[in-house]
């Protein structure tokens, strides 16, 4: 969504993954202070919380089982993911049903698409049930912040992000140490071809880039996506109601704008969900493919 999510230095990348909740708490409301003015005042508008990422507990409070809004959107999500396909493979025929016909479409996306044009028929094969639980997991939590009383991703919180980035991690690890078990690391850090001198200079660089910044940039791309979108939807609906049933005289026809721009990013937002959820199965793709290269 925004080109300097996407760029984040690495040094930022690895700070904030390595903060404790009230940090990035803290963080994230220094960044919704500097999108949206605070206000105070009764018939004052008023912008996003950041309480809306730390929702109260609703279930099993004080354990390690705690339960909250979030997670319970994330359980439904995953629970009308897999009712979908379901419902869609439940009964496979040779004249395939609209219901069969759109889960085999969603299904050859990701195996054409992703599997089998970057890690040819065979590998794709191999990682093609992780590459499609990833994109249909994140696709799922993505379209929930679009969703009228859910209206908040199942990505725009660091758990999910982070546990998929990690099990990107992995399986690019084990992609490559499985292939040349005695090549990987070394080939990785010290890359034939290089002259001697510089490895001084490419070794820590390919060790930052290849075992450190992966998962972080994986996490942090689509989390921030999601909280930015967030964000964005809640300011212009916000604001809409504050025009039409707040503000007076004139300033009520700024609400027919902020409406429009609302179910502007709305659509924009189902554009991202889905291309979030792209990059990041295509980028899983991605290492692996680069952990199976020859030179490794």
């Amino acid at each position: 969504m925004l080109s300097s999510v996407v760029n984040l230095p690495t040094f930022v990348v690895a700070r904030a993954e390595l903060t404790a909740p009230k940090q990035e708490k803290a963080l994230l409301e220094i960044a919704v202070n500097l999108m949206v003015p605070s206000a105070t005042g009764d018939g004052e508008f008023h912008g996003p919380s950041i309480n809306e990422f730390f929702p109260d507990v609703i279930f099993f409070a004080d354990t390690p089982f705690e339960i909250n809004r979030i997670i319970l959107i994330r359980f439904l999500a995953v629970a009308v993911l897999m009712l979908v396909f379901w419902l869609g493979t439940r009964r496979m025929k040779i004249i395939p049903t609209r219901g069969q016909s759109l889960a085999e479409m969603g299904l050859d996306f990701v195996r054409v698409n992703i599997a089998e044009d970057l890690l040819g028929k065979k590998d794709g094969k191999r990682f093609l049930p992780l590459l499609t639980t990833i994109f249909f997991m994140v696709l799922f939590m993505n379209l929930t912040g679009i969703i009228p009383f859910l209206n908040i991703a199942g990505t725009s919180v660091i758990g999910v992000p982070l546990l998929l980035g990690l099990i990107a991690y992995a399986t690019f690890i084990y992609a490559g140490v499985k292939k040349n078990p005695a090549k990987f690391f070394r080939n990785s850090l010290f890359p034939p071809g290089v002259p001697v001198g510089l490895y001084i200079i490419v070794t820590p660089i390919e060790f930052i880039s290849t075992f450190l910044v992966r998962p972080f940039t994986l996490t942090l791309r689509l989390m921030m996506n999601m909280i930015v979108g967030h964000l964005l939807l809640v300011l212009f609906f916000s604001a809409t109601q504050f025009f039409f049933f707040t503000a007076d005289g004139g300033f009520k026809l700024f609400g027919a704008g902020t409406l429009v721009f609302g179910f502007a990013f709305t659509l924009f937002e189902v554009l991202i969900a889905l291309l979030q959820a792209y990059i990041f199965a295509l980028l899983t793709a991605v290492y692996i493919q680069l952990a199976l290269a020859e030179e490794h």
